[in-house]
């Protein structure tokens, strides 16, 4: 029974790296850069929920819905300001851009409203336990799951089946044979910024009303806890980040309930140390040569 309720808790946890995997994947595929301040944009959904909440005194669901539409504003943003003018620059320019963009927005938020931390209102979502075949399940972990795989869903369907998705895909297999095809490439690159940021954001708000406690530096260990994710299902891969965020939740509550919670966060990096020896193409990439 405690290892079933242990694999659910890390379920929930896993589809929140997920959430902001996806982020890390899409901006991947469409451009092939690391957005390192994609963990600061979490952090901000997670600030803009705290206070629609609290502030605004909306319920849930209207504060969700107001992150993920700042977030999505807010990743645009970056993407304009930061990457588009390196969009042509060596990819070592871009990385160093996204770790200042990064380091940028959490000291920004520090000064802005201070490093102490805030805490999510318990009645946000009041915690029931419900009765699953003997089980007593967290309705807060439930509610988290159905969120994240209807997000999940939702991103699956934008991808597949609208303009933009197919845009999206164009792009990422070939940016200029999409550009001479009349696809607005600039455009296509925002709107999987938006999206990503989207996603990040409301993982930021589930976070908080999960775990309570949110600060302007929250962002760092999830941010890389979900590249890590990204990495082990295969970065560029959309199944592979929700694939790889739901098993690093999995194997993260496992080893908390063996016993080992000092290595929480360390077991992630162990992942990606051993994806990166065994299968650097991760779970669901393939491996391809690359012309230098």
């Amino acid at each position: 029974m405690e290892f079933v309720q242990q694999l659910i808790n890390g379920i929930s946890l896993g589809s929140i790296y997920a959430l902001i995997a996806l982020g890390y994947t899409m901006v991947y595929g469409i451009v092939k850069l690391i957005n390192f301040a994609h963990g600061d944009v979490f952090m901000v959904g997670a600030f803009v929920g705290f206070y629609s909440i609290t502030v605004l005194d909306l319920p849930f669901l209207p504060a969700l819905l107001i992150a993920m539409t700042v977030c999505a504003l807010f990743g645009m943003m970056i993407e304009r300001i930061a990457y588009k003018p390196l969009r042509n620059a060596t990819r070592i320019a871009a990385l160093i851009t996204a770790i200042g963009v990064s380091l940028f927005i959490e000291y920004g938020m520090i000064y802005v409203r201070g490093a102490q931390p805030e805490a999510y209102p318990k009645e946000v979502l009041p915690e029931e336990s419900i009765n699953l075949f003997g089980l007593n399940i967290s309705s807060q972990s439930l509610l988290i799951l159905g969120i994240s795989v209807f997000l999940m869903i939702l991103l699956q369907f934008i991808v597949h089946r609208t303009k933009i998705g197919k845009a999206m895909r164009a792009v990422s297999h070939d940016a200029e044979a999409a550009k001479l095809m009349g696809i607005n490439v600039d455009n296509t690159i925002s709107a999987t910024f938006a999206i990503g940021s989207a996603l990040a954001g409301a993982a930021g708000v589930i976070f908080g009303v999960y775990y309570t406690k949110i600060e302007p530096l929250m962002g760092i260990i999830p941010g890389l806890k979900a590249f890590v994710a990204a990495v082990l299902g295969g970065i560029g891969i959309i199944p592979g980040a929700m694939v790889g965020g739901l098993v690093l939740g999995v194997i993260e509550s496992l080893v908390s309930a063996l016993g080992f919670s000092l290595w929480r966060d360390g077991v992630a990096f162990i992942v990606l140390i051993l994806i990166l020896i065994f299968r650097p193409s991760g779970l669901f990439g393939k491996n391809m040569r690359e012309k230098v």
